[in-house]
């Protein structure tokens, strides 16, 4: 992609910022969906769809570009306009991204104790960044910049919804329709699980009010980190549930149930430890030849759920993983030894317990 022409004005800035965007997303390429062979797979299987293909090495890339064309369709941003986000995540890189194409100014605001390593990544993409404290004090800081800058706050919590909503009424294919045309290309059946995380609930919401709205039988599972609102919240049926308390596992978890969630189009949640969700992740990369990161470990973990349920069941058929994102963002924390070690996780179980499941079937051990 391509900055936009410095002779765009006005609306006409904003009609030909949104044909740049509709374009990325017309040439935009089906990700990988790589089978995830074991000695012991039984008559369900299992399937990673690699979602660190995507340009910004994340799930994000697609939902970034949903909200920017949200926005500018409600001419919120024009040319010139300060854009500032509260996150150092995944999200932060893309948005990022879709800012210097258009040739806009980007700030995340991130808690101060952000990593390095987290910060790079959002300046490899031309943005800025602006640490806080406490953590919890991004959001209105974000807003308050915003506001001094005569900018926009993207805000990508409360805003993410509203954009995807859009996409689905407008007909926009998205990821699970992709998943669903990789299927039909090898001729196979739709998958009988499609398992993502929650962190800001936005691939939830795009898979699941997707699967309802098309009349599709497969079903969708959430996996959800220690300390989070999301399962909680989803088993007691409660929507503004909270525990007040960070996850542990970046990309999923959140400490109250964040607007884009939607409960009512997800079929399962599943609780994973924080020791199970970095133990899945290393065996992926190792046994898988995936190597993400550790949310998509938790989705791993989370899939040998389904899969032993369906075979206690005597049910066949596909168990779709989304990773999220890959490796490379976790190599000086998940993926090394000593910092797992300050963290007081020991990998020995749980490894052990997936070692035996691809090879036995026998998950409960």
């Amino acid at each position: 992609m391509t900055g936009l022409h410095p002779e765009f004005s006005g609306d006409d800035w904003g009609r030909g910022a949104t044909a740049v965007l509709e374009a990325d997303r017309t040439v935009e390429k089906a990700t990988p969906l790589i089978r995830f062979s074991y000695p012991g797979e039984s008559s369900a299987t299992m399937f990673v769809k690699d979602e660190s293909a995507r340009p910004t090495g994340s799930v994000k890339y697609r939902f970034a570009r949903s909200l920017f064309l949200h926005a500018l369709s409600r001419g919120v941003i024009r040319r010139g306009t300060q854009l500032v986000e509260a996150t150092s995540g995944n999200m932060a890189v893309a948005e990022a991204h879709f800012a210097r194409v258009l040739g806009l100014p980007f700030t995340a605001v991130v808690p101060g104790k952000s990593s390095p390593d987290r910060i790079a990544r959002i300046v490899a993409q031309g943005g800025a960044a602006h640490r806080v404290d406490p953590p919890l004090a991004v959001y209105e800081n974000a807003e308050r910049l915003a506001g001094q800058s005569n900018g926009y706050y993207l805000d990508c919590l409360s805003t993410l919804g509203p954009a995807i909503d859009a996409d689905l009424d407008d007909g926009v294919p998205g990821l699970p329709d992709e998943i669903l045309r990789d299927f039909a290309a090898q001729g196979r059946p739709e998958p009988a699980w499609i398992v993502t995380g929650a962190g800001t609930g936005a691939t939830s919401r795009a898979i699941g009010r997707y699967l309802r709205r098309h009349g599709h039988a497969t079903r969708l599972a959430v996996v959800d980190a220690e300390n989070s609102a999301y399962f909680p919240g989803w088993a007691t049926e409660c929507r503004d549930y909270a525990t007040g308390m960070p996850s542990r596992i970046e990309g999923i978890g959140r400490p109250r149930m964040e607007p884009a969630f939607d409960p009512d189009v997800v079929d399962l949640v599943i609780p994973v430890p924080d020791v199970s969700s970095v133990a899945a992740m290393r065996y992926l990369a190792t046994a898988g030849g995936v190597a993400a990161g550790p949310s998509t470990g938790a989705c791993l973990w989370g899939a040998c759920h389904l899969v032993n349920r369906m075979s206690q069941a005597g049910e066949s058929g596909a168990v779709v993983i989304v990773a999220a994102d890959g490796a490379e963002p976790y190599r000086r924390s998940y993926y090394d030894d000593e910092w797992v070690a300050g963290k007081r996780w020991d990998l020995t179980e749980p490894t052990l317990r997936l070692e035996r499941f691809m090879r036995t079937g026998d998950w409960e051990g």
